[in-house]
């Protein structure tokens, strides 16, 4: 470890083998984060019995996380840029395990929602650290890769941990479940602190010299990343968070085939990160325009062609691939943008967008849904994503101009 503070994360030179142990150690972190922040939405009916209080009173406990989020995640990045990094990772990882841990024995609601307060401080600063940890790990070149090996941790979860946990959570209570979890997350941050090498920190010369250059000139660009973020992200849950009804009300599936469909969706997403990694990562630019291009329009046709339902559920997929894509090359192409000294600053502002975004997206939708109806928020879904898809493309053109 270092004996002075980092102030940001700074490229180091190639390493001579791909950090596969590294990478793979901090995608177990996302795995876990993930799995706790959205373990109340599986275990909603055993939480709510067990504390006298409304199903959508723990649905609340997701908003109040994802709030603290949005809230923290920047400002505590900005106040933790000179301290070491190794240190502060680990660090925020052994606290979500004990907010976990407190959420499993807290006696009262008041106290559940306390700890998943101090559960999504931790959350938000994580992960603006681990995307851009990941990222100083390998040469640019590689930090596609990198980063879909980290974040598919995340794609994991939602496809496994979730799922498996309210199994779980159902057969043996919800404290339990989350007991479990936070001895998980405190072993993650036990490894963290075995296998993660440390970060270099930029000389005194570097910092001094970007000091003395004022504002940094990637800032535009990474603020317009985070823009995209925002917008794809409403986009998204504004039409995902009412799939269900999207599926059957509008598609026609029958609802025991909910489930598996989903499963499957959550399959594709995975097939979609591995092509984000391997095909698209190294041209995120390029990749992260065909990916909402593709994404904006599989939502679209799910809809336009549900009275052909087995052309919708094959629409459905499709979507699911291209989405699962987004998330990874919107992470790459910001590392991309920033210069290694913001990478830090640069991906608390992402995390706050793209929160921002699944909130703002769940509204938008219940709007939607009673105003203009679930079968045409693809159409606004849709629209979104070309306005994603424009600000990317003259995010390239004044690149190239500069």
């Amino acid at each position: 470890m270092t004996s002075s503070p980092s102030s940001s994360l700074a490229t180091p030179s190639a390493p001579a083998r791909f950090p596969w142990t590294p990478l793979l150690v901090l995608s177990a972190g996302v795995f876990l984060s993930i799995t706790a922040e959205m373990l109340p939405t599986g275990l909603l009916p055993e939480m709510s019995a067990d504390l006298n209080v409304s199903e959508p009173a723990i649905g609340l406990l997701v908003t109040f996380f994802a709030l603290t989020v949005v809230l923290t995640a920047a400002p505590l990045t900005a106040l933790t840029r000179r301290w070491p990094r190794h240190r502060l990772l680990v660090g925020v990882v052994a606290v979500l395990g004990i907010a976990t841990a407190l959420t499993a024995i807290a006696p009262t609601y008041p106290l559940v929602i306390a700890a998943r307060v101090v559960g999504g401080v931790a959350h938000g600063l994580f992960w603006a650290l681990v995307a851009a940890y990941a990222g100083s790990l390998v040469p640019r070149e590689q930090i596609g890769r990198a980063v879909a090996i980290t974040v598919g941790g995340g794609t994991l979860a939602l496809v496994l941990g979730v799922p498996l946990s309210t199994t779980v959570g159902q057969i043996v209570g919800w404290r339990t479940v989350f007991g479990a979890v936070a001895g998980l997350t405190l072993l993650g941050a036990v490894l963290l602190w075995r296998f993660l090498p440390h970060v270099e920190r930029p000389s005194a010369a570097e910092q001094a010299a970007h000091k003395a250059r004022g504002r940094d000139r990637t800032l535009g660009a990474v603020l317009i990343v985070c823009v995209v973020t925002a917008i794809t992200m409403i986009g998204h849950y504004a039409l995902y968070t009412y799939v269900v009804p999207l599926l059957t009300d509008v598609v026609g599936v029958e609802s025991s085939l909910v489930g598996p469909l989903l499963f499957a969706y959550g399959l594709a997403g995975a097939v979609g990160l591995v092509a984000a990694g391997s095909l698209l990562g190294r041209r995120p630019t390029s990749g992260l325009v065909l990916a909402l291009t593709v994404a904006g329009a599989g939502a679209l046709a799910t809809s336009l062609f549900a009275g052909a339902p087995l052309v919708a559920l094959v629409a459905f997929f499709v979507w699911g691939v291209a989405f699962g894509a987004v998330p990874p090359l919107l992470q790459t192409r910001l590392l991309h943008a920033a210069s290694p000294e913001i990478r830090d600053v640069a991906s608390a502002y992402y995390t706050t967008a793209f929160n921002i975004g699944i909130g703002g997206g769940a509204f938008l939708g219940a709007v939607l849904f009673e105003t203009i109806g679930i079968e045409w928020i693809s159409v606004v879904y849709a629209a979104l994503f070309g306005l994603a898809v424009i600000l990317v493309v003259s995010l390239r053109r004044n690149r190239t101009r500069s």
